[in-house]
């Protein structure tokens, strides 16, 4: 408990951006495959407040034209080698806690998110599997920026 707050904190290890969910996919090589042709520029993210999307608390990370590119060619090319994945908008966004809830009269304590900011040089292919004590990711890939 922290603040009041319960629920599945995530721990720091796990704390990533989502740029297309895919889910389970048999072929991970063949995901790779797909992946490998995609070039981008280095991004910078930036924290950018705090929201929910009902129980599930997250981070906002600012947006960026080089950001977009990225989620754009990634999706891309899923979507031409036929690989399944959520094609919902994109939201950047970090989440921190699932199952969330808080006991006080507002529906979030009095959250301040500190100013963090980083450069994006990769891009990683993660499984997550559920295991004992929450998901374990583990990197089955990735591609490099155009700038590292």
């Amino acid at each position: 408990m922290r603040r009041g707050v319960h629920g599945n904190y995530t721990p720091a290890e796990n704390l990533h951006l989502t740029l297309a969910f895919i889910g389970e996919y048999p072929d991970p090589d063949e995901v790779l495959d797909a992946l490998e042709p995609v070039s981008f520029d280095p991004f910078s993210l930036k924290t950018d407040g705090f929201g929910s999307f009902g129980d599930l608390w997250w981070i906002g990370l600012s947006g960026s034209q080089r950001l977009e590119t990225a989620v754009r060619r990634v999706r891309h090319a899923l979507s031409d080698a036929g690989i399944p994945f959520d094609r919902k908008r994109f939201s950047p966004h970090i989440t921190i806690i699932r199952k969330a809830s808080y006991g006080g009269k507002d529906k979030y304590p009095a959250v301040e998110i500190p100013a963090a900011e980083m450069t994006v040089e990769r891009i990683s292919l993660m499984r997550s599997d559920r295991g004992k004590h929450g998901m374990i990711y583990t990197e089955l890939g990735c591609i490099r920026s155009t700038g590292e």
